[in-house]
């Protein structure tokens, strides 16, 4: 099942996409525990309507150096438990919005990565328990201000400027997490290419890691670590990250904010 969350004649809807790109209207899935309540509405095409971030999370929860592949390129040492972060919401953008670069940052970063997306509220959850609080996965973009990473040391300003959390383009429900191509396009180029074979703590260690730290609310995201191959993001590009079996994020760089997004 795909589930979007799209505007719509100035107002804001969940839905269902089906097979002929329809989208059905739904409630909102995350205020009745994951489950799909269909809305006597009539089917809008996929045309019609603007696709926004899948969700509005209360929190993003972020993994580092979570790949084999990238611990490698990194010549680190692969860690005991997840190395784990918090994006803020307001960083979260929707497929084919813009990715501002900061004036503070001269090296931001794109890091195509699978996110997974909560379902119902999820505190202690034991590993084989975890799949029944994972609504489904979409694709997600950590982007981050590589420089302030390196001078912070911490990173909480690198991971946390505005638009720095592409979401989208919608959640896929129905999907085994273990063995998804995940890969990067800048300016059509492919940048990262991997899969989530690779890895270290996989989507249910994850869920249950963190749910023993913090609770996790209906619509939350955990981003679950990128690939290899990350890199710098320039005005003017564009950049997509494709994930098998979810589809295609695509997001544009910019350096500036509108008149109309800073009112907003």
């Amino acid at each position: 099942m795909v589930i979007c969350r799209f505007a719509f004649r100035n107002k804001v809807h969940f839905g269902v996409l089906n097979h002929n790109n329809q989208v059905l209207i739904i409630e909102n899935p995350f205020k009745v525990n994951g489950e799909v309540v269909e809305l006597n509405h009539p089917p809008l095409d996929l045309s019609e309507v603007r696709l926004l971030a899948p969700t509005v999370p209360s929190k993003i929860v972020a993994v580092g150096l979570n790949y084999f592949d990238h611990a490698k390129e990194l010549n680190m040492e692969v860690p005991d438990e997840p190395i784990i972060f918090l994006k803020p919401p307001t960083s979260v953008i929707g497929p084919e919005e813009k990715i501002v670069l900061p004036s503070q940052s001269q090296r931001v970063d794109y890091e195509a990565e699978l996110a997974i997306v909560i379902g119902k509220e999820a505190r202690f959850v034991p590993i084989e328990k975890a799949r029944d609080y994972i609504l489904g996965y979409t694709c997600s973009n950590d982007v981050t201000a590589r420089d302030l990473q390196e001078k912070d040391i911490q990173w909480t300003r690198a991971k946390s400027f505005d638009t720095f959390a592409p979401l989208g383009p919608w959640i896929v429900t129905d999907i085994e997490p273990d063995n998804l191509k995940i890969e990067l396009f800048l300016n059509s180029e492919l940048r990262q290419s991997s899969s989530s074979h690779n890895l270290i703590f996989d989507s249910y260690q994850l869920v249950s890691f963190i749910s023993e730290i913090m609770k996790l609310n209906p619509g939350d995201v955990i981003m679950t670590g990128t690939p290899p191959g990350v890199g710098a993001l320039k005005p003017g590009d564009v950049v997509e990250v494709k994930i098998e079996k979810i589809g295609v994020l695509k997001n544009y760089v910019t350096n500036s904010f509108s008149v109309q997004e800073i009112g907003d």
